[in-house]
Formats: structure tokens, sequence, C-alpha cells
């Protein structure tokens, strides 16, 4: 396994499932020492034992400001500084436009935009010069989906906020780059259906995929440690789809 990123210091916001944990454990095996967020304590704490030693866990809601404020006096008191942060905890659920309502609204919007936005700004004193900033969007950002508007709506932001902070860091050399991954394995993919209509979900989710299938937690890990390594030095503001293919052709 390389050491791409032996020194580095990483967040990672929503760590304890799905694309957070598979990433911070890629971060980790590259050489990267991991903090990862998370709301619920017994998965916080399952996820830590799943990383390795060295891994801390701290319990936030990223939608909640002082809890992101909790979160990055911890890594200034433990660490001092910030290489990498993968913003990714967020989440959403499905309504159609006639059922939209304003708890589903506020709920996606306030941890999907509100969210990210406050965990990069308050970083910001702990990032380093040359730091990587990382997103998640999704392919739901640029096709439409069916019941999931909201959802589709708020990583379609998330992809403008590349754009943008990518000049307003660009003094500091910071990048700022969104991965966007399309149907993947994951805890937050299977819970959208009853469990008895899941296969249908995945099989019909394949179909729509060049590749055939449904990706994996850690193709997408293996894509985030990319763009935050120095091997994407000259890589900044980019959308970098993880799909196979779904949204490309």
């Amino acid at each position: 396994m390389s050491k791409a990123l032996n020194g580095k210091i990483a967040l990672v916001t929503g760590g304890t499932t799905g694309i957070g944990l598979a990433t911070a454990q890629e971060l980790a095996a590259q050489g990267a020492r991991v903090f990862i967020t998370g709301r619920r304590q017994a998965e916080l704490d399952a996820a830590v034992a799943s990383i390795g030693a060295g891994t801390t866990g701290i319990r936030a809601d990223a939608a909640v400001l002082s809890d992101l404020d909790a979160v990055y006096a911890q890594i200034a008191e433990k660490a001092g500084k910030l290489d990498i942060l993968f913003a990714n905890a967020g989440g959403g659920d499905m309504l159609p436009l006639g059922a939209i309502t304003e708890e589903h609204f506020d709920r996606i919007f306030g941890t999907n935009v509100r969210g990210v936005l406050f965990t990069v700004q308050k970083a910001l004193p702990l990032l380093v010069d040359g730091a990587s900033v990382i997103l998640t969007s999704s392919t739901t950002s640029v096709l439409g989906t069916a019941n999931f508007s909201v959802y589709s709506a708020s990583k379609a932001a998330v992809r403008n906020f590349v754009r943008s902070w990518a000049l307003d860091l660009k003094d500091r050399r910071i990048r700022v780059n969104v991965v966007s991954p399309g149907p993947i394995r994951t805890p937050g993919l299977d819970g959208l259906v009853p469990d008895e209509a899941r296969q249908g979900l995945y099989d019909a989710l394949a179909s729509q995929v060049p590749l055939g299938r449904v990706g994996e937690p850690e193709e997408i890990g293996k894509a985030v440690a990319f763009l935050a390594s120095d091997s994407a030095s000259y890589i900044n503001g980019i959308e970098l789809f993880v799909d196979g293919g779904m949204a490309q052709v």
C-alpha cells in the first residue's frame, strides 16, 4: 500500500458508514492521521476500531455549528493543523413534488448545503496553505431523478460551492474539488426502499450504468484519496464522477 499521505492530518465528516467510512479507511491506509465525525456514539466507536490506531472519533452533527466548533477545537488541540478535509456528511430521502414539506427541505439543505458550507468555513484557520478540500456531490446533481428533487438540488449547490471556493482560496493554494458518486452500495442507498425492494432497486440502477453494476464505497474512497494526494497537485475546481459512466453517456 502506498503511503502517499504520510504525515497528513485528515478530517472525514460522516465517517461512520458507507462512503465516509471507506474513505477514512483508505486515507489511514495511505498514512494519514484521521479524524472522523458521526452522530451516533456506537457507530462512531465501531468505525474508529475498524479504521485502526491513531484514528479519533468525534461525536458531532455537521448541521449544528456548535458541534463543528467542538470538532475543530479537538483537532487544534491534538494535531494543530489540517491537510485534508473531506466534507462528506449528508443524505436525503425521497418525496414527490406534491408531498415535499418544509421539514424535508430544511433537513436536507441544513446538512447537505448549510452544514457543508460551515464545515469548510470553520476549518479555514486549521487548513494549511496548499491543503486539499473535497466535497461529496452526486450524479443526481446533473440528472433528473423522480421524487428526489430536494436532495438533487442540494448536491447541485455543493458542486457550485467548489467552483466559487477554488477562487476564494486561490491565494492560499488550497485545492477544492468535488467527487460525484453514481449508485453506491451503502446503508444510505439501502434505506431508500423497504428490504424486499432492495434487490430490485440495485438491479434497476445497475441497468443504467454502462459498467453494468453499482459501485462499492471503497471505489469512492480511492478517488478521494487521489484528490487529497500530491498526485492531484494540479487538479482544482473539478467534479470527478465516479459513476461507472452513468452520467457520462
